[in-house]
């Protein structure tokens, strides 16, 4: 099995994001949700490195960012951080979307 490195690279950004957030600003709700959802975002890694049809953990987390950040995206009209995490997250939703329709479903 192939180590899902869209997926980390993905968890990787959220995270530095965070990061960059308390650095640049001191936000510690910034530090905090970019480690949470960074560290929820590479176990998701890790689960489709197993089993690439256990994308359950990733597209949840994805879908939480996604509409959380494109709330402030809507509020603030500022592309860097939320727009920017809001297209990382709508395009890995739809990564995760399209290999669910993909996926034979198995008879009952």
């Amino acid at each position: 099995m192939t180590f899902d490195y869209i997926t980390a690279a993905y968890a990787a950004t959220v995270a530095a994001g965070g990061i960059m957030g308390y650095v640049k600003a001191g936000s510690i709700p910034s530090l905090a949700a970019g480690l949470l959802f960074g560290t929820v975002l590479g176990f998701g890694a890790y689960q489709t490195s197993q089993n690439p049809n256990n994308y359950g953990l990733t597209l949840g987390a994805s879908l939480a960012l996604g509409g959380f950040m494109g709330y402030r995206f809507y509020n603030s009209g500022k592309i860097m951080p939320a727009g920017v995490v809001m297209i990382l997250s709508l395009l890995m939703v739809g990564r995760f979307a399209a290999r669910a329709l993909m996926t034979p479903s198995k008879p009952v």
